[in-house]
């Protein structure tokens, strides 16, 4: 398995920090270094990693819908009852 994703991880890492660290004009460019950095990351990570990275934002994406709908439904009535009420 090819580790040069590890690379603009590392650079991605730094960069985020100095963002949270720096109040000047160097932290928006720090951030953005940043994001960039995550996405290349992303994109030379191996198959077996983003198919992880997959999997975890499908369970975590279903456990948010979840909540929602019991948080509307304990406000009261579903959300196409809401949407008629309005």
């Amino acid at each position: 398995m090819v580790l040069a994703f590890l690379i603009p991880l590392f650079t991605g890492l730094v960069s985020s920090y100095l963002f949270q660290k720096s109040t000047d004009e160097i932290g928006y460019l720090a951030g953005g270094i940043a994001i960039i950095s995550f996405v290349i990351s992303l994109i030379l990570a191996p198959w077996e990693i983003q198919l992880l990275l997959l999997v975890g934002v499908l369970v975590s994406t279903q456990k948010l819908v979840q909540q929602n709908d019991y948080k509307v439904n304990v406000q009261g009535g579903t959300s196409q009852q809401l949407e008629e009420k309005r």
